[in-house]
């Protein structure tokens, strides 16, 4: 092995164990009891481990239905996104629209907004917006499923957008050409030709939304009041004491709040990587 490929090994092989370090701790003090580590300290061998944390977590934090409010919101709001941004995405890059470019630059633009600068307008915007009373017992789009759905794929959109209509200028031409000469209409193109073949596109994004968007916390501490509708995020804070936190129990929940999305990564993990490497190898 040259030594510039030693060395690079090296560099990656230090940079994974630091990515890795801080879950392994967490993992390492969700196992010991506080009292032990209060005396021992974090770094040092344990007399003993349980998985005591993990069902008073599962208990005290109420997370089943923390986790339902996150499906609730997350689920949908990744479908929407997708559909809307794939749909956008094709008339970008299939059809023969004025400005298209610019299009493009704006929806990428809507992405360089920092959440913080738009939580205030929101909040005013929502409390002003009426909605149905099954749709929130505010009245209006404040303290709503439906109000946190939208602001998501309002956000996200733009980024999908991107990444899709770049994805489908590289599908050859002749395709949709084809399916012309067949007869087919816009939503024919779009429906039966196009959206098969960004599969692993679409797989990978819906991996990346469905983690940043059952991420959040910044939205729904704003736009919820109501404690029974937050995210399971928010189910952290019940872990806090008043006077005193036992952070080997927050590190069991932060391990347990992060499992769905694991889950979702694994579950789509073949479709996540094709989508990532696709054009790779293009010449």
């Amino acid at each position: 092995m040259r030594p510039a490929r030693l060395a690079l090994n090296a560099f990656l092989v230090i940079v994974s164990l630091g990515w890795l370090a801080p879950l392994a701790l967490a993992v390492y003090a969700s196992l010991r009891p506080y009292a032990e580590t209060s005396r021992k300290g974090y770094f040092s061998w344990p007399d003993r481990l349980t998985l005591h944390y993990y069902a008073q977590v599962w208990d005290s934090a109420e997370l089943p239905k923390y986790f339902t409010n996150s499906v609730i919101v997350a689920v949908p709001a990744v479908i929407v996104t997708l559909f809307l941004a794939s749909f956008v995405a094709f008339c970008i890059a299939r059809l023969r629209v004025r400005w298209s470019l610019a299009l493009l630059v704006v929806f990428t633009a809507g992405n360089l907004l920092p959440p913080q600068v738009l939580v205030t307008p929101l909040y005013e915007m929502y409390k002003k917006i009426p909605v149905p009373s099954f749709v929130s017992d505010s009245g209006t789009l404040y303290d709503s499923y439906l109000g946190l759905i939208a602001i998501h794929v309002a956000f996200q959109a733009g980024f999908c957008v991107f990444v899709l209509a770049n994805f489908m200028r590289t599908l050859p031409v002749e395709i949709t050409e084809a399916a012309v000469v067949d007869g087919a209409g816009v939503w024919l193109q779009y429906w039966r030709v196009t959206l098969p073949l960004c599969r692993p596109a679409l797989a990978a994004l819906a991996t990346l939304l469905f983690t940043w968007i059952y991420n959040d916390f910044l939205y729904a501490l704003v736009l919820i009041s109501t404690g029974d509708k937050l995210p399971v995020t928010s189910a952290l804070n019940n872990l806090r004491g008043q006077f005193f936190t036992d952070y080997n129990l927050l590190a069991a929940g932060s391990l347990m709040v992060a499992l769905p999305t694991l889950i979702v990564f694994f579950a789509l993990q073949r479709q996540f990587v094709a989508g990532l490497t696709l054009g790779a190898a293009k010449g």
